[in-house]
C-alpha cells in the first residue's frame, strides 16, 4: 500500500491528472465554440445536418419515422463526413486561436531572452576587461 501512495504522490501522475482535468475542461470550451460560432458559419452556407446523407447497398434505401433502415443496406457516410468536418473545425481553432498566438509569445520572449543574455554577456566581458586593466595599473 505504501508504493502505492508513493506512486499516486509522485509528481507525473499528479501532473498527468491535472492535464487530463484541463484538458477535458479546454475540450468543453473548443466545442462549445465549433458547435455555436463555427458550426453556425458553415451551415449557413450549406446543409444543417450532415448525418442524414446516406447511400445503400443491396437495394433502395427505405427508412421508418424513426429513421431506421427498413429495406437495403445504408452507407451512413454523411456523419463520417460531420465527425471528419467537425475534427479539422476543431483543429483549426486550436491552431489559430491557440498554438499560433503562443508560438508567436513564445519566440517573442525567447528573444528578450536572447537579447538580456547578450547584454549580461557583454557586461561581464566589460568587467573582465576593467579588472584586467586595473590589475595592470596596479
Amino acid at each position: 500500500m505504501k508504493g502505492f501512495k508513493e506512486f499516486l504522490l509522485r509528481g507525473n501522475v499528479v501532473d498527468l491528472a491535472v492535464a487530463v482535468v484541463i484538458g477535458a475542461a479546454f475540450t468543453n470550451i473548443i466545442n462549445a465554440f465549433v458547435k455555436g460560432v463555427i458550426n453556425p458559419l458553415v451551415g449557413a452556407f450549406g446543409t444543417k445536418d450532415l448525418s442524414t446523407y446516406r447511400s445503400c447497398l443491396k437495394g433502395p434505401c427505405a427508412v421508418d419515422s424513426s429513421g431506421n433502415a427498413t429495406s437495403g443496406i445504408p452507407i451512413l457516410w454523411g456523419s463520417v463526413l460531420s465527425a471528419v468536418l467537425s475534427f479539422v473545425i476543431t483543429a483549426a481553432v486550436v491552431y489559430f486561436l491557440l498554438i499560433l498566438p503562443i508560438n508567436h509569445f513564445m519566440a517573442k520572449r525567447k528573444t528578450v531572452e536572447e537579447e538580456s543574455l547578450e547584454a549580461e554577456a557583454k557586461e561581464v566581458e566589460l568587467l573582465t576587461e576593467i579588472r584586467d586593466a586595473l590589475v595592470r595599473q596596479g
